[in-house]
């Protein structure tokens, strides 16, 4: 130990020990003071995004997933949809953006098709 006073070697063992708990909540409180964030009160009338705040877009993102593994299922999706293949891209394999409701419903009907083995279109 590196101290101008001398310390009694009984004492000596409780500083180590107080120096290694000082240590340890000031790391302590630095991490804290770092991961906390106040949340933010979403805005009314304001964009969702695609994230943890959209479990049910998720959920339809996880059901329609499978269906476009197979080759050209995204661009015939995109022509279902009245939309490019990018943007299909975007919805389900980036993950985003998110359609407006109408085509929302039109990927329902598509994902009820595709399950039924009728042609989505």
């Amino acid at each position: 130990m590196d101290t101008s006073l001398p310390v009694h070697p009984k004492i000596e063992l409780h500083l180590e020990f107080a120096k290694i708990l000082a240590e340890a909540a000031t790391t302590f409180a630095a991490d804290q003071r770092r991961s906390f964030r106040l949340a933010r009160r979403p805005r009314q009338g304001r964009t969702l995004r695609p994230g943890a705040d959209t479990p049910l877009w998720n959920a339809l993102v996880a059901e329609v997933r499978p269906h476009l593994r197979k080759y050209g299922a995204q661009v015939n999706l995109a022509r279902v949809l009245g939309l490019d293949r990018q943007t299909i891209n975007a919805y389900f394999v980036a993950r985003t953006r998110m359609p407006d409701a109408e085509r929302t419903l039109q990927l329902l009907v598509w994902l009820i098709a595709s399950r039924t083995d009728r042609t989505p279109s």
